[in-house]
């Protein structure tokens, strides 16, 4: 054996890089590479007339030129999300949580009612019946990208809690639809709202939490999307034999607004640059224009020629850049759209195991949703206990420097319990196969997708830390695509292929792209960050040599 830390092959940057922060605005040297300094400190910088940030008490300094930049009060400002109470960050990370949790509840929950919808509205078209539930999973794909950047400039809690009462809004309308036409306009306007924690929350969680610290977070954040659409349908089952379609919408509605009054008062800002705005803007009014001798009072992420048009045109376009230019968005986009539609092509072809091949009514079957939020949820658990330590034994074996792809090592089961429960579920399908078999099947798939999404979660929001909101669009817009377009091809499918050889097929498409991604990223993930703007701005010191 050999004591060589086990790591992704060094880089070859130069140790005298300019130092970067994993929050934004901590103490240390300017980084003049960044684009979210402005122009007019780079000049500065290059001409030897840095506008160093204070470590002292004092949180404004004043430039040659005569403007005060605001930054925190030292590494330890308790105005920084980061050194806020566990308490206080535990209540943001529940509230963002249960946010993320409620909203996928609408998107799956109507499933086992889609049949006794299309009866009322007379719709006999397949595809139209699976577009009623998948439709709000579409407006998942466009929510983010541009709610998440509207987050990065007008703060998170404000963008998230607007965009959830847009939700509640339209989904209480989706009670009262008229037709089929109005029932999908209001799930996709309903989607849109709903869409916003699954940007917006890991941004949330890049604020408060320190890289060795957010690994249970953002497995609790993690399991909150995934479960969400186990327990709709199960609750939606017993809703649609017991009551009319429309409460499966009003009681969702309800919950969603006990969950709005409680973000009202336990979900603050965490922001950096919002945070730092407000704290100058408290400045501005405390000065004495006569006698002070600054022109300009800003933070640390502000130009002299701030202007809001600038700024919204390019934080809308941020997405759609690590969309196109970033192989780390796209190459883990792409797995994990192929997980998340395969997730709602279960969702939705559970209801026909169990009620066409077991022949059970639709409550009963929708009790085999939880088979699945076993594996979510057993699986989540024991990640969440696991992902901490293993970045902190790495970060140790390599000489006490965290990196964001010892984050990965947890997508190695995810990818092999994946295809086996996809193999496990296709082939015991069948009326002389005891039910629990299926059941086995249907909890690995749970399993694998929530090391998969937490692996690929955590290591975004490390990698893409101050952008971590738009990175996590960018992502989102390639799984929330397949999970609108996975169910709509499902029933032709298994109507031509069987179960079977049509879980066989997804679980072959599993193995060849899932199987070589953790070892992919974890040789060459140091190299392609180094490639990129973005992720380079964003890499904690920590995480860099």
């Amino acid at each position: 054996m050999t004591d060589k830390p086990l790591a992704p092959p060094e880089s070859h940057t130069s140790s005298a890089s300019p130092t970067i922060h994993d929050e934004p605005g901590v103490t240390g040297p300017l980084d003049v590479s960044n684009d979210n300094v402005p122009e007019n400190l780079k000049e500065e910088t290059n001409k030897g007339k840095a506008a160093r940030i204070s470590t002292a008490p004092e949180p404004r300094e004043q430039t040659d030129d005569g403007v005060l930049i605001i930054n925190w009060d030292g590494p330890d400002d308790p105005q920084n999300p980061k050194n806020w109470s566990k308490k206080k960050k535990w209540a943001a990370t529940l509230i963002v949580s249960a946010f993320t949790f409620i909203s996928p509840v609408s998107s799956s929950m109507m499933a086992p009612a889609s049949e006794q919808i299309a009866g009322q509205f007379g719709v006999t078209n397949s595809t139209v019946i699976a577009l009623l539930t998948s439709v709000f999973v579409a407006a998942y794909a466009f929510g983010p990208l541009f709610l998440g950047p509207l987050s990065e400039l007008y703060g998170r809690s404000r963008v998230l809690q607007l965009a959830n009462m847009w939700y509640l809004a339209w989904n209480l309308g989706c009670g009262f639809a008229q037709n089929e036409g109005q029932l999908i306009a209001f799930r996709f306007l309903a989607g849109l709202g709903g869409s916003a924690p699954l940007s917006i929350g890991g941004g949330v969680l890049g604020d408060l939490w320190r890289p060795e610290e957010r690994g249970q977070a953002i497995a609790i954040y993690s399991l909150a999307p995934l479960l969400g659409p186990v327990i709709g349908p199960t609750c939606g089952a017993w809703i649609a034999q017991r009551s009319t379609w429309r409460w499966v919408f009003w009681a969702t509605t309800i919950v969603d607004a006990f969950i709005q009054v409680l973000g009202v008062f336990f979900l603050k800002e965490t922001f950096p640059p919002v945070l730092l705005e407000r704290k100058a803007a408290r400045i501005r009014k405390t000065m004495d224009p006569e006698k002070a001798g600054t022109r300009e009072v800003r933070t640390i992420f502000d130009g002299a020629d701030r202007h809001w048009k600038n700024i919204v045109a390019k934080a809308l376009v941020r997405p759609f850049a690590l969309f196109i230019h970033e192989p780390i968005v796209q190459l883990l986009g792409i797995y994990m759209a192929f997980v998340y539609g395969t997730l709602y092509l279960f969702l939705t072809t559970i209801p026909g195991i169990f009620e066409g091949v077991y022949r059970e009514k639709v409550g009963i079957a929708g009790l085999h949703y939880l088979a699945l939020g076993v594996g979510l949820t057993g699986a989540s658990q024991i990640n969440a206990r696991m992902l901490d330590k293993i970045y902190k034994y790495f970060s140790a074996k390599n000489g006490g420097i965290g990196r964001p792809e010892f984050r990965l090592p947890s997508m190695i089961p995810g990818s092999i319990l994946l295809p086996a429960g996809l193999f496990i579920t296709g082939w015991t399908a069948r009326a002389d196969v005891h039910w629990i078999a299926p059941d086995i099947g249907i909890a690995l798939v749970g399993a694998g997708t929530i090391l998969n999404f937490q692996s690929i979660q955590t290591y975004v929001i490390d990698a893409f830390t101050l952008h971590a909101a738009s990175a996590l669009a960018a992502v989102t817009f390639f799984r929330s695509l397949a999970g609108f377009g996975f169910p709509l091809f499902a029933p032709a499918m298994y109507n031509a292929l069987g179960y079977g050889k049509g879980d066989t097929i997804l679980a072959c498409v599993a193995i060849a792209v899932g199987v070589p991604a953790p070892p992919l990223f974890w040789f060459y993930g140091e190299r392609i960050r180094n490639a990129s703007k973005y992720a380079r701005q964003s890499i904690p010191q920590s995480h860099r040599r």
